[in-house]
């Protein structure tokens, strides 16, 4: 497993608005333009650039092109408004394992067993266990895994899944007829298997795998891809390229 700290970083990144704009600049381009503070009101260069590795790494970039097409859509035409942070915390759970490793093992349990919260406690425990195996997290403190844990939960609340403050609330979020036509599209490109019935991203939809399905067969979804399933097997082929499908859903 691949450990880093953009966990950490993007949990205190105090200015979302920053995603937006390292769509298409890098700190060189902001300081021809006057520096960062035409584009923030966070003081340092150093933490900008911080910001900026962890922005592109995480949130932005994907392994698949036609991916990242659709999170640069995204954020081009509507900023981080709800649907679009839904997108950015699929393409960061593909992008950083230890966010990937405490979703699966911590909060879509929680989720899906029909819990209220998720408590600090819980997802250090997690790290500490996962401490055990992974050499990478052997050489951090106690104090970077209690620090961890409390910015893992602080970046659910910034991708809209969790709510409060000191004691955060999970959200049960409903993806919209387009957002999920998007999720079909990301599980169909992001799966390294083609049978997708047994998919760990199918968590990611936010319910559970029948209703997933039963709705997935809906004939109104019919002009968006083609859907195989017998049962134990499920193929998806979308219909609609990739480059085009997020403005076709938007204009819907």
């Amino acid at each position: 497993m691949k450990i880093n700290s953009d966990i950490n970083v993007l949990g205190s990144l105090p200015d979302w608005n920053l995603i937006k704009v390292f769509l298409s600049e890098d700190m060189d381009s902001i300081k021809e333009k006057g520096g960062i503070h035409t584009y923030t009101a966070i003081k340092t260069d150093k933490s900008v650039k911080r910001f900026e590795k962890a922005i592109k790494a995480t949130l932005i970039q994907n392994e698949k092109p036609e991916l990242e097409t659709i999170i640069r859509q995204a954020i081009k035409v509507n900023g981080t408004s709800a649907d679009t942070l839904l997108l950015l915390f699929w393409n960061a759970s593909a992008n950083n394992e230890l966010l990937f490793h405490i979703n699966d093992k911590v909060f879509f349990p929680a989720f899906y067993s029909g819990r209220v919260s998720v408590k600090n406690d819980e997802v250090v425990a997690c790290i500490n266990e996962l401490k055990l195996s992974e050499d990478d997290l052997k050489k951090w403190s106690e104090i970077t895994v209690t620090t961890t844990a409390s910015k893992y939960l602080t970046l659910l609340k910034k991708f809209g899944i969790m709510i409060g403050s000191v004691n955060k609330s999970i959200v049960h979020p409903h993806l919209n007829d387009a957002m999920f036509v998007l999720f079909t599209y990301w599980i169909a490109a992001i799966s390294d298997k083609p049978n997708l019935v047994n998919s760990h991203w199918l968590t990611y939809c936010f319910s559970e795998k029948q209703a997933f399905l039963d709705r997935l067969l809906q004939k109104k979804f019919s002009k968006y891809f083609n859907v195989v399933y017998t049962g134990d097997k499920l193929s998806i082929e979308p219909l609609i390229p990739y480059e085009s499908i997020y403005e076709h859903i938007t204009k819907s």
